[in-house]
C-alpha cells in the first residue's frame, strides 16, 4: 500500500471521524443548561408576579370605586332621622292646624339637621358687619352708605358654609360701597398747560 503521508511521516485521519469532546466543551455545555434552568425560572417567577399585580390592580380598582360610591353612606344614615323628623311634622301639618307647634318643630328639625353637619365639620361664618373678603364673601351687590367703611357687608342673602376650615360655599352678600362724592370741580387746564410747554 502506498503512504499518502506526503513525506511527513504523518498518517492521515480517515473523513467523518469526530474527535473526542474536550472536558471544556462538556462543562460550557453543562453551564448552559444551567443557565437556561434559571431562565425558564425566572420567567415563570415574573408571569406570577405579573399575574398577581394585575390581581391586585383589579383588587384595589374595585375597593376604590366602592369608597367612591359609598364614601357618603355613614352621612346618609345620620340624615335619615332629619328626614323622618320632616316627614312626620309635614303629616302632622295635614292633621293639625296648629301653625305654631309646626314651626317649633320645624325649628328642632333645624337644629338637629345643623349638629349633624357641625358633627361632620361643616361650619358657618358671620358676615354681617365684617369687612368683605372674596375669600370668604361674592358680592351680590353694592350699596353706597356715609355711616359705615366701604366693603362693610350689609346684608347676608345666603349663609357660606366651610367644611374642615375649607370654604365649600361662599356668602353672597350686600356691600356697602364708597361715600358718595360730591361732583368734581373743573380741573383748570393750569398744568396741561405745562407739560405742553415741557414738550
Amino acid at each position: 500500500m502506498e503512504n499518502n503521508n506526503n513525506g511527513t511521516g504523518e498518517e492521515l485521519k480517515p473523513e467523518g471521524t469526530i474527535p473526542p469532546e474536550l472536558p471544556e466543551a462538556s462543562e460550557s455545555v453543562l453551564q448552559m443548561e444551567e443557565l437556561q434552568k434559571q431562565v425558564d425560572q425566572y420567567k415563570d417567577l415574573l408571569l406570577r408576579k405579573a399575574a398577581e399585580f394585575d390581581n391586585y390592580k383589579r383588587r384595589i380598582e374595585s375597593e376604590t370605586t366602592n369608597i367612591f360610591k359609598y364614601a357618603t353612606e355613614s352621612l346618609v344614615e345620620d340624615l335619615l332621622p332629619v328626614l323622618d323628623d320632616f316627614e312626620r311634622s309635614l303629616k302632622h301639618r295635614k292633621e293639625s292646624k296648629d301653625n305654631e307647634a309646626l314651626v317649633k318643630g320645624i325649628e328642632l328639625i333645624y337644629q338637629k339637621l345643623v349638629k349633624v353637619l357641625e358633627g361632620r365639620g361643616v361650619k358657618t361664618f358671620d358676615t354681617v358687619g365684617k369687612e368683605f373678603n372674596v375669600e370668604y364673601h361674592d358680592a351680590l351687590m353694592q350699596i353706597p352708605r356715609r355711616d359705615v367703611p366701604y366693603y362693610t357687608i350689609l346684608e347676608e342673602v345666603e349663609k357660606g358654609y366651610t367644611l374642615n376650615d375649607k370654604v365649600i360655599r361662599h356668602a353672597k352678600v350686600v356691600v356697602s360701597s364708597t361715600r358718595m362724592k360730591r361732583q368734581a370741580k373743573p380741573i383748570k387746564p393750569k398744568h396741561q398747560l405745562v407739560i405742553l410747554e415741557n414738550k
